[in-house]
């Protein structure tokens, strides 16, 4: 079968032959018809679970897929042949990844019934953006009415967060790089907009909300950044980074909730943005679809946050 791998950390991924893997007792065979990309994907070459989780290699890189069970192993009683799936398909040995055309993944991994709605190769961009924005918005605690500063706004996370903020009623000001993205975020229901290129985003905030945000979830700074950011969110309000910067005694002398926020994938949380898809509340905003050929290439690109938006692995667009 064609995926995208690499021999070893650190490596250029590239597009190689393996054999198709089989099934076991207790996982589930997946024929994929797309791969989402995330920057975690290029974190794990870089060995980010290196001291946590086993390894094999060649290591297939992905973490998002979506596509349909060809095979279920003895034991298995969630899926049957046939079932159209999406979710995360990482598990030990890290490297059995979604950058594949056939991946084996456990049948308690984060999967379950895609939306009916969509075409599986969009709904391959859901899972971990899609996890990430309803956690947390969720642990932000945020009601109708409040407001919310989010930077990072035009990626996968901060586009389904926008949607999920807006329709609690929640008034979020998202950062943009450009008149086009703009447009972008006020269209998925921002009620701000901050150009992060004209000046610095927290001049531009305060100068906008004087009282302060009721709350802040940073997708992108570093730790500088984070922190420059912090002076803007009330007293008790809370701040959360997806980049792992926080300094939980800053945000106490601020008098401020949150800190570092991780995603914990699980069905129950993917079941939850299924049903949204297919009430309509929430829309897959793709920036665009590649073939596996391009993959290494876009991969790159986000390395060097040249990419923005939604980018999908399209594997077999006939399912």
């Amino acid at each position: 079968m064609k995926a995208i791998t690499v021999p070893a950390f650190h490596a250029i991924p590239e597009l190689t032959d393996l054999p198709e893997p089989g099934v076991k007792p207790g996982t589930v065979k997946i024929r994929l018809a797309a791969a989402g990309l995330n920057p975690f994907d290029w974190k794990m070459v870089d060995g980010i679970l290196k001291d946590h989780m086993q390894h094999v290699f060649p290591l297939i890189l992905g973490v998002d897929g979506a596509g349909i069970v060809t095979e279920t192993g003895e034991g298995v009683t969630r899926f049957r042949k046939g079932d159209r799936v999406f979710g995360q398909m990482l598990h030990t040995p890290v490297g059995e990844g979604s950058y594949a055309e056939f991946v084996v993944v456990p049948e308690d991994a984060a999967i379950t019934p895609a939306p009916e709605t969509i075409p599986l190769a969009d709904a391959a961009a859901l899972p971990t953006a899609g996890m990430t924005a309803q956690q947390l918005l969720h642990r932000s605690g945020l009601q109708e009415g409040q407001t919310l500063l989010l930077t990072g706004a035009t990626g996968g996370v901060g586009s389904f967060l926008i949607q999920m903020a807006a329709a609690k009623g929640i008034h979020v000001i998202a950062t943009a790089s450009s008149a086009e993205k703009a447009t972008q975020v006020l269209g998925l229901g921002a009620s701000a907009v901050v150009d992060h290129t004209s000046a610095p985003p927290e001049e531009q905030v305060k100068k906008m909300y004087p009282g302060g945000v009721d709350g802040l979830i940073d997708l992108v700074s570093d730790r500088a950044g984070f922190s420059r950011l912090l002076p803007l969110v009330k007293e008790q309000g809370i701040a959360l980074t997806t980049m792992f910067v926080a300094d939980k005694k800053e945000l106490e002398a601020r008098h401020l909730q949150g800190g570092n926020f991780e995603t914990k994938g699980t069905p129950a949380s993917l079941d939850a943005l299924a049903k949204m898809i297919d009430a309509g509340t929430l829309k897959v905003p793709v920036d665009r679809k590649i073939s596996m050929g391009q993959a290494a290439a876009a991969i790159a690109a986000s390395r060097e946050k040249k990419s923005k938006g939604k980018t999908i692995i399209v594997i077999d667009d006939s399912l």
